[in-house]
């Protein structure tokens, strides 16, 4: 199995409601199998129970624990629809994910599988005292774990704890990413360009999708075996249509198999945020957008959300992107080439669409004032040009939508929380 098939089933296992759960389920049954068999005569007096007393508590726990996971499940029902009326439909590719989840529906599982294996070994004259009490137990597991479900998807079904949640993932991701491109990269600081005049081959896509993650070590030392330069022409994120060219290679005595360089490229239907900081940020701005549609009318959820995309932009902005990585072998020598986002590339990303939807709105414009002169001030100055671009295009979508001066005024005055804590001088 090539690296990118081992990633598409991490991608699959991770998103998915099922396995860990069906795990949940055999264990269960194992655990019903060891206590049966471990079952003895040492028990204490009040872990005894009669064949009736066991029988009806086990199909008691049986009958709750469906009941439950049927409850589980109109939660989750709820949190599809609510994420796709008014936050973003991207968000559920990180909603699938949360381990607090798949932990309550693999207990609800494994206890529910727990107590029915044990009901047929109950006879008249053989009662599995320990596992009953052992099911109990997992019942009162099953139920703590339950209110703990239920109070953290109460609280962070909100949009404001949403974007913390998705800003915090996507600073993680670019931090990360960032330390592994660069460590890996003796010759980072490389020119970008093969200097052959052009590649001897092309690499294409057979069946395309979303370029999803690549491993750019393995991507090096392939180069390295066959002595030639990779050239990855796309981001990762980017859609590539079947048969188009993903990587060229330059030199190679001889030239990498196809399948050798795809079988390290992952692609999928949608993107993922392993290696694509941008789609938090994606998503962060779907978030904002919808709050500023008509049918919602939530500027302040925006303005929210806009506190969030403006800590993820002061991440950005100190971290130094380009728009080109050149990877080393060993000894130095460039041997891969990959695309990057740059600081522009997420500045346009964060504010473009919310400036274009919420100029109507003076909340939305004072805070977005705000967000970019705090760039300003806080950021090195090889990235105050393009902050500096956006805040005229600020100011003259501003100019266009108010023609009355006191509300232009207004709309031009910079506040942290859209109204009401605008900047004094002092």
């Amino acid at each position: 199995m090539s690296w990118a098939s081992r990633f598409r089933v991490l991608q699959y296992t991770k998103a998915s409601l099922w396995i860990v759960p069906l795990l949940g389920l055999v264990l269960g049954v194992l655990l019903a199998e060891w206590a049966v068999s471990v079952d003895g005569t040492g028990l204490p007096a009040g872990w005894r129970y009669s064949a009736s007393t066991a029988s009806g508590v086990l199909t008691a726990i049986v009958g709750a624990m469906i009941a439950l996971l049927g409850f589980v499940v109109t939660i989750g029902v709820l949190v599809v629809q609510q994420a796709t009326g008014t936050l973003s439909p991207r968000y559920m590719r990180l909603w699938y994910r949360d381990r607090l989840q798949k932990a309550v529906l693999a207990t609800f599982t494994g206890t529910f599988s727990f107590s029915f294996a044990l009901l047929r070994t109950i006879e008249s004259d053989s009662v599995p005292d320990l596992g009953v009490t052992l099911a109990g137990a997992a019942v009162s597991v099953s139920l703590l774990l339950l209110l703990v479900y239920l109070n953290r998807f109460t609280h962070n079904l909100r949009p404001v704890a949403i974007a913390e949640l998705v800003g915090r993932l996507g600073k993680t991701v670019l931090v990360r990413g960032e330390a592994a491109v660069l460590g890996a990269a003796p010759s980072a600081g490389a020119p970008g360009a093969p200097a052959d005049g052009g590649p001897v081959a092309c690499v294409r896509a057979e069946h395309g999708g979303v370029i999803q993650a690549f491993h750019p070590g393995r991507l090096t030392a392939l180069a390295e075996r066959h002595n030639c330069v990779l050239v990855v022409t796309r981001l990762v994120g980017d859609y590539v249509p079947p048969g188009a060219v993903v990587v060229e290679v330059h030199g190679g005595t001889p030239a990498p198999e196809p399948r050798q360089v795809t079988g390290l490229i992952a692609f999928g239907s949608e993107r993922t945020i392993e290696q694509d900081p941008a789609f938090a940020l994606r998503v962060l701005v779907d978030i904002a957008v919808r709050a500023l549609s008509p049918a919602v009318n939530d500027p302040t959820t925006a303005v929210q959300v806009l506190n969030q995309i403006e800590a993820f932009l002061h991440t950005v902005g100190r971290a130094g992107l380009r728009d080109r990585y050149v990877l080393g072998d060993r000894h130095g020598t460039p041997r891969l080439v990959v695309q990057g986002r740059d600081w522009e590339d997420y500045l346009q990303l964060a504010v473009t669409e919310i400036r274009e939807y919420g100029t109507s709105s003076v909340q939305i414009c004072r805070r977005l004032r705000s967000l970019l002169e705090g760039l300003l001030t806080a950021l090195p100055p090889g990235t105050l040009p393009a902050v500096r671009t956006e805040l005229a295009l600020l100011r003259e979508s501003v100019e266009r939508e108010y023609t009355d001066p006191a509300r232009r005024a207004l709309a031009r005055t910079p506040d942290p929380q859209g109204i009401g804590a605008r900047h004094r001088p002092g």
